[in-house]
């Protein structure tokens, strides 16, 4: 449950940078943070399921495109980027007070840009529903952004420090090119040096089959490039990926019945990402229930101390009956 007490409020301020650097439609914004310090009935460092709670936040924002938050990529241990269904770029770093998230500073909130450098003009091409960063031996060269709608995969240089400017598209199969719903493009995630497909990107379908009984997948890479499938199971669609350090996929995954939100998190064994495959894996969270909102958005990044975070963040439609929700999580140390 939430803390009705503790209320964080950081004002954004811009990375330095000439105004020259600066997207022109970039703002800073304010974003109060309300911290979550239980779930699922354990307190912060306690385990729910196969993860360790780390605490978690209530996001807000009087700023009016604040919200409808699709994706989260982190570009190092704190500093994040998040996609918007309404075609936005939300920007900041996630602050840590004795290891839990305390609240998020930084914020910039800038349009998604076409092929030409102009805002996306209208809802069928603004849903961007993932975004990963794509990382270079000097740092974060880009982030690459999949949208669902008006299907397609996109990358955006980084201008100190944030996404911008125009798009690059990126060639996908002509099925997936063709699909024209809100079921397309869900979840893109590019795979770290550990993986036996390193550096090529993962993208999963929301509700698009190509084999009775899963979910439609491709991989894009010079030599690991094809077709896969996600497994289908417990009544819940994929909505965002991420590959851990050691190559071993997350799937975070949404279910909806009864007026009540599921959120599920499904390990996949580094060796069953590969073209031709069936993804399977095992479910490690699963938790539905008033805690619980309409989780869209994973991220993984590393801590100084060597920790892995997970972090999940919820949709909220831009509806005043949802929220936006952080959650960080921790796997439990080898035994």
């Amino acid at each position: 449950m939430r803390s009705p007490l503790s209320f964080l409020a950081l004002t954004s301020l811009l990375l330095p940078a000439s105004a020259l650097a600066q997207s022109p439609s970039a703002e800073p914004i304010t974003v109060t943070a309300s911290p979550i310090t239980d779930f699922q009935r354990a307190a912060i460092g306690e385990q729910v399921d196969g993860l360790i709670f780390k605490g978690g936040l209530q996001l807000s924002s009087s700023h009016p495109d604040f919200g409808g938050i699709s994706g989260l990529a982190f570009l190092d241990a704190d500093r994040f980027v998040m996609v918007t269904d309404e075609g936005r770029f939300i920007s900041g770093a996630l602050a840590l007070a004795e290891g839990a998230p305390a609240g998020v500073a930084d914020v910039e909130i800038d349009v998604i840009r076409n092929s030409k450098g102009a805002p996306l003009p209208r809802k069928f091409a603004q849903d961007s529903e993932a975004v990963e960063a794509i990382f270079r031996e000097d740092g974060t060269s880009a982030v690459r952004v999949g949208f669902e709608h008006l299907a397609r995969i996109a990358d955006f240089e980084m201008i100190a420090g944030r996404p911008g400017g125009a798009a690059r598209e990126v060639a996908i199969p002509d099925w997936l090119t063709a699909l024209r719903t809100n079921e397309s493009i869900e979840s893109v995630c590019i795979a770290p040096p550990a993986s036996p497909v390193a550096g090529s990107t993962l993208i999963i379908t929301e509700a698009h089959s190509l084999v009775p009984g899963t979910w439609a997948a491709t991989l894009l890479g010079n030599r690991d490039r094809g077709d896969l499938h996600l497994a289908q199971g417990g009544g819940v669609n994929p909505t965002d990926c991420a590959f851990l350090p050691n190559g071993d996929l997350l799937v975070l995954e949404r279910g909806f019945a009864f007026l009540t939100f599921t959120a599920r998190l499904r390990l996949i064994p580094a060796d069953e990402v590969q073209p031709g495959a069936t993804m399977e894996g095992e479910v490690i969270f699963s938790a539905s229930g008033g805690e619980i909102d309409n989780f869209e958005a994973l991220g993984v990044r590393g801590l100084p101390d060597g920790e892995t975070r997970i972090t999940m963040v919820s949709d909220d439609n831009f509806n005043s009956f949802q929220r936006t929700l952080l959650l960080d999580f921790a796997l439990p140390d080898p035994e």
